[in-house]
């Protein structure tokens, strides 16, 4: 036994820094295109700059980050692109409070450069923050971000081809309205919350008779656009007003009173207005029975002139002041105040409205059966997550709307000849910002104009998003390389844009290529507070994730990530967790210190407790092999840790203890062959704390090294007396406790049962038995 190598007595987090500097000095983690290694792909999600990093995020990426560790140990060159998505109305929307006016009061090209300016500078922290928690990513040669003109170009030529495939279309139609974002929103992008709300009975006059009918509602202002009234045809109670005319109060319209199975009798008095638009299904009425839409509100969420004196108004204020109206004319005969289901959007937090305006619509529903078939050639990790993309895709009831009436977004390149309103469409391959740049031609090939006119509307940025797999496997880059990649490997999300990001996704790679977009789906769960809430700055429950790191270290944290939840579920966020980790680290660190101060040798004559504790070591390694297969990092977090902290430390060093001093060639195998296996199987995990034990110990980086795997020559019988072994040692220092004897005192009378005789000469030895 000599002096340990590691020469640092505790593990402190400041090696972390150390290494991080190596790390991006030397750059090993760059991907290799001359290599003849399989290759494997990670669709990387771009996170979104409006803030500090949330800290269920942060933990989602190190479970990326250990994916791609994992495999390059299993002999993959591994594409692990970082990026960033800055696209969209986020950015906008902070812009627009930093300087309290709308975006369309700014010139749009200062406006661009302003959101740009700001989303650089959110973006710096979300770098510096993924390099402290050790991701292994590309953020040089292969790293994007969405607003570059190198990213927007794909998209564009992405569109340009489905436009020419007669797959995108312009429709006027109720849509999805954000009066905040004041842009047209995609059902993925709606979210309900239930707020309060007031449930008036109002009276209608039924025409030509002396007979109030009474009508619930929650949304007074759109009297005005009420156009029919429903009954249920079997509703015995109004079959006699069946054809007859009702008379909206306070704007006397006549509309008809006609049987439809959309009233329902139980609800209310089984008597509903349809107005457009206060909900989906007003939508659908209009439509079957092709009734004339009134625009009640605009785009700045304000009454319109058909609201008559309540012009003007926001929708909040008119609602108020048309109740107050119909009360004072004795027109409502009760109110209930409820919690009503809301939709809103999910960005602003905005109650939206359904407002009819002309967008461009990609189609999506006449292909939904081959998407659910795409769904089926993919594997979710977990299975049941694939149900939530099943089900959205049962929910969705219209085509894509892609077109937004924002500014910071990829733009849709095309142009109008203003002469024939023939569209122009460029070729593929530039960016393009219509609303600034003339058009690719000069003069209009149907009419011969020369005068034109740029769209001005952007694209959603899921039109964006949605590339990110065909961008990661160097779509439109390299064709060769994308051939042999696509689909890609693997796509690791939360669980909260499966219907958005994972769906799109979807649905843009059957479009583009009529393949799935990925081999393996990865969704992991929700980071909520100690208590399982959802964080939210109102509740004070935000944890931020520097200072956590820097107080404990991000092997603590990537320790606690992985160890705390199995794939797929929502985990608890507690920073009292996050610092218990550290102990698993410092027993680590403890344990290799003592190994290294022993010969580290290739091979050792071996006595029954090493070979033992070797064929305990080798169903370590295909337990936790089995869960890094299934992204399940929980698996080989928590066995380690027992393996350590109840077997190898307590049990063996015990056992093998006296022969180590003695330099018996089995025991100093098998201690090393522990520690490495133990390093490498956690290597994925706590990158930094496994780098400086394997560097000082054995030299080299245990991140070029291969990860262990089960062998059948390590299989024995010895692992059926693992049990009886342990409660045997158990057994023996609860008897020196109870008498009041140190661990290192003689102890008589003990008989080594016949099953564990096989070891007796090193218990002799480790108790100290006479």
């Amino acid at each position: 036994m000599g002096e340990p190598k590691l020469k640092e007595k505790r593990w402190d987090t400041a090696f972390e820094e150390e290494l991080l500097k190596q790390w991006e000095e030397e750059n090993p983690y760059l991907f290799n295109m001359d290599t003849e290694r399989p290759t494997f792909v990670i669709d990387t999600p771009p996170p979104y700059p409006s803030g500090t990093w949330h800290i269920g995020a942060v933990a989602g990426y190190s479970f990326i980050d250990m994916i791609a560790r994992f495999k390059r140990m299993k002999g993959y060159e591994v594409m692990f692109p970082f990026c960033l998505d800055k696209n969209g109305i986020n950015i906008e929307l902070t812009v627009e409070r930093k300087f309290k006016k709308s975006l369309h009061d700014f010139d749009r090209e200062e406006f661009i450069k302003i959101c740009s300016e700001e989303i650089d500078k959110i973006a710096e922290g979300i770098l510096t923050l993924a390099r402290r928690i050790g991701m292994s990513t590309d953020f040089d040669e292969y790293f994007y971000e969405t607003d570059s003109p190198e990213y927007r170009k794909v998209t564009q030529a992405i569109f340009i081809d489905l436009w020419k495939r007669g797959l995108i279309y312009t429709g006027l139609r109720p849509s999805f309205y954000c009066p905040d974002c004041r842009t047209a929103i995609a059902e993925a992008e709606v979210e309900y919350e239930e707020r309060p709300s007031m449930l008036s009975s109002v009276k209608f006059k039924v025409k030509g008779t002396d007979e109030d009918i009474i009508i619930t509602t929650t949304r007074p202002e759109l009297l005005c656009a009420c156009k029919v009234v429903l009954v249920h045809p079997s509703d015995e109670r109004w079959q006699h007003l069946h054809g007859k005319t009702a008379i909206v109060p306070l704007y006397g319209t006549e509309v008809p009173i006609t049987p439809h199975h959309y009233a329902m009798p139980e609800l209310g008095t089984g008597i509903v207005m349809m107005c457009s638009y206060g909900d989906q299904g007003d939508v659908q009425i209009f439509r079957e029975l092709a009734l004339e839409a009134v625009k009640a509100i605009d785009e700045d969420g304000q009454m319109t002139e058909a609201a008559g004196p309540y012009q003007g108004m926001k929708v909040a204020d008119a609602r108020k002041k048309i109740l107050e109206d119909l009360i004072a004319n004795d027109l409502v005969t009760d109110q209930e105040s409820m919690m009503h289901k809301t939709p809103i959007c999910s960005r602003s937090r905005t109650e939206i409205e359904f407002i009819p305006m002309e967008e461009m619509y990609l189609k999506q529903l006449d292909i939904l059966d081959k998407l659910r078939e795409v769904a089926k050639g993919m594997k979710f990790y977990p299975p049941k997550h694939k149900r939530i993309l099943d089900d959205w895709m049962d929910a969705l009831t219209i085509d894509w709307p892609i077109s937004r009436r924002r500014y910071y977004h990829t733009e849709i390149p095309l142009w109008y000849c203003e002469k024939c309103n023939e569209t122009i469409v460029p070729p593929p391959g530039e960016y393009y910002q219509p609303w600034k740049d003339p058009p690719p031609v000069d003069s209009c090939p149907k009419c011969g104009g020369t005068d034109f006119v740029g769209e001005e509307r952007v694209f959603d940025t899921w039109m964006d998003s949605s590339n990110s797999n065909l961008v990661a496997t160097l779509y439109m880059r390299d064709d060769d390389f994308f051939e042999k990649n696509f689909p890609t490997h693997v796509r690791p999300q939360g669980r909260e844009i499966v219907r958005t990001w994972l769906y799109y996704t979807t649905l843009k790679s059957w479009l583009i290529k009529e393949k799935k977009p990925f081999q393996d789906v990865f969704i992991h769960g929700l980071g909520l507070d100690a208590k399982g809430r959802a964080m939210h700055k109102s509740l004070g429950n935000v944890i931020e994730p520097e200072p956590v790191i820097e107080r404990h270290g991000a092997d603590s944290f990537r320790f606690w990530a992985a160890s705390e939840t199995n794939v797929g579920d929502d985990f608890r966020i507690s920073e009292e967790r996050i610092a218990g980790s550290k102990k698993f680290l410092t027993k680590l660190w403890n344990v290799a210190r003592f190994v290294s101060s022993f010969e580290f040798v290739q091979e050792g004559e071996l006595k029954p407790s090493d070979e033992w504790i070797l064929s305990e070591l080798n169903s370590l390694v295909e337990e936790c092999q089995k869960g890094y297969d299934v992204y399940n990092f929980f698996v080989p977090s928590n066995k380690v840790r027992t393996f350590l902290w109840n077997v190898f430390a307590p049990h063996y060093l015990e056992m093998a203890k006296s022969r180590s001093y003695r330099g018996d060639s089995g025991a100093l195998f098998a201690l090393h062959e522990g520690l490495r296996t133990m390093l490498k199987i956690l290597a994925p995990i706590v990158p930094f704390i496994t780098e400086k034990i394997w560097s000082e110990i054995y030299g080299g980086s245990v991140h070029q090294e291969t990860m262990p795997e089960p062998s059948e020559e390590r299989k024995s019988g010895l692992s059926d007396v693992s049990e009886e072994l342990l409660q045997f040692n158990s057994d023996i220092w609860k008897t020196k406790k109870d008498k009041g004897l140190s661990l290192k005192s003689e102890l008589e009378g003990v008989e080594i049962p016949e099953s564990l005789k096989q070891f007796e000469s090193d218990l002799v030895l480790m108790h100290n038995l006479r």
